[in-house]
């Protein structure tokens, strides 16, 4: 018998005996389907970390000068805390120091943040807006683009003018079916001018993006963010990620030089890339890796089992038709392949059914929660592998002990 054949009296037992073997199915589909989904959920969150969320904060091929990490996903020890609290600030003096060696085609920008502040109009309520002070190549480098108006100019920023950007969610809330542009806003209890709306930046982990204002850094509305003369983020753009490493080595060296560090002595300041801020997701990210494979392994043992089981049953149930094969000439091992092809079938078929459910569950998470989805293409493959394989082992015990019966007590057998 041709493996094709094998494969077609295998697919007719599933249409004659269907209850039997969905129940055979059953453990590997359910095993291959927590397996996509996990990786699922596994992938689209490390895109989405590395892509939108670090991507959206930062920007590529671009390096932070600060006090101490702005993005913190491990933990931190108190220890730890207390020596970035020791460090010195990054002040106004330190600016032209640190920029003005950089690179022909190098981008800077200074950024200091108020999180939570409340602003005003004569339009709506108070709300909750985060708080931007900035110069320089701000907007280039976070890649915000305005919608209506325009963003701050080089002059407005200079002489620390009281006009400012804002985001699509402010303008809603603040200025309802108005055009926000020459209007008053108050930012505590500054009179500011909108002179621009910025493009939707979109949302991380269903926190929008767009509840931001952006003032000039040098404008009054700066000593809600930091005390005064300290800048919190010196932020360094290049164009390739090797031009990158060169700025952040002499940053590197400017800073040691005014600090009068020692060689022995470590920085204390911090030059902080997208990749140190991913760093302990990485590590989350592997554990995730690992756990989502090895829980659903448990499935596919249980199916393993069911399978060895269900195809024993069918070695009992047809040991005549074994016989009469064998005494019409079939060889042991045509008797083995047959039950081994109907074994991988049946587990293929568990494996696909459970790709296309654990896809279907992967992206009900993702519409649902806050969690993204991204199916891995090689999750598919290893999926209907795994099935296949599972199949194979669980056959083996089954037909061998079938390709191994007597064809003549095997005829009488009723």
């Amino acid at each position: 018998m041709s493996f094709a054949d094998a494969v077609r009296l295998a697919l007719a037992q599933v249409r004659v005996q269907k209850l039997k073997s969905f129940f055979t199915l059953l453990g590997v589909m359910i095993g291959v389907m927590f397996l996509i989904a996990v990786v699922s959920i596994v992938q689209g969150m490390g895109r989405y970390m590395e892509q939108d969320f670090v991507g959206k904060l930062m920007g590529v091929n671009t390096f932070e000068l600060r006090r101490f990490p702005s993005i913190n996903l491990g933990n931190v020890t108190d220890a730890q805390w207390k020596e970035w609290q020791r460090r010195p600030f990054v002040r106004d003096e330190d600016v032209h120091a640190v920029v003005d060696p950089l690179p022909s085609g190098t981008k800077w920008a200074l950024r200091n943040v108020q999180w939570q502040l409340y602003i005003e109009s004569a339009y709506a309520r108070r709300k909750q807006v985060q708080l931007f002070a900035v110069d320089g190549d701000f907007f280039d480098i976070q890649q915000i683009n305005v919608l209506h108006g325009r963003v701050l100019a080089p002059s407005e920023m200079a002489t620390g003018t009281p006009v400012v950007v804002i985001g699509s969610d402010v303008a809603k809330h603040f200025f309802p079916n108005l055009n926000p542009l020459g209007r008053p806003l108050k930012i505590g209890d500054l009179r500011y001018t909108v002179v621009g709306v910025a493009e939707p930046q979109g949302s991380i982990f269903g926190q929008s993006l767009d509840k931001f204002v952006v003032v000039p850094l040098h404008s009054p509305a700066r000593r809600l963010t930091q005390p005064p003369g300290v800048i919190a983020t010196i932020m360094v753009h290049s164009p390739t990620v090797q031009a990158m490493q060169e700025a952040m080595d002499q940053v590197r060296s400017t800073m040691r030089a005014r600090r009068k560090l020692h060689p022995w002595q470590p920085d204390n300041f911090v030059l902080f890339t997208s990749d140190a801020a991913l760093e302990f997701w990485k590590k989350v990210k592997s554990i995730m890796t690992i756990a989502g494979a090895a829980l659903p392994a448990i499935g596919l043992v249980v199916g393993a089992m069911v399978i060895m089981n269900i195809m024993l049953v069918a070695v009992a149930e047809r040991t005549r038709e074994i016989g009469i094969r064998k005494a019409l000439g079939a060889r042991r091992r045509d008797i083995l392949g047959q039950f081994l092809a109907e074994a991988a079938t049946l587990s293929t078929l568990g494996a696909a059914a459970g790709v296309a459910l654990g896809v279907a569950l992967a992206y009900l998470i993702a519409l649902v929660s806050p969690l993204p989805a991204a199916v891995a293409p090689w999750s598919i493959a290893v999926g209907l592998l795994l099935g296949a394989t599972v199949g194979i082992v669980a056959g083996v015990y089954p037909a061998s002990r079938a390709s191994r019966l007597d064809p003549v007590h095997a005829i009488r057998q009723e």
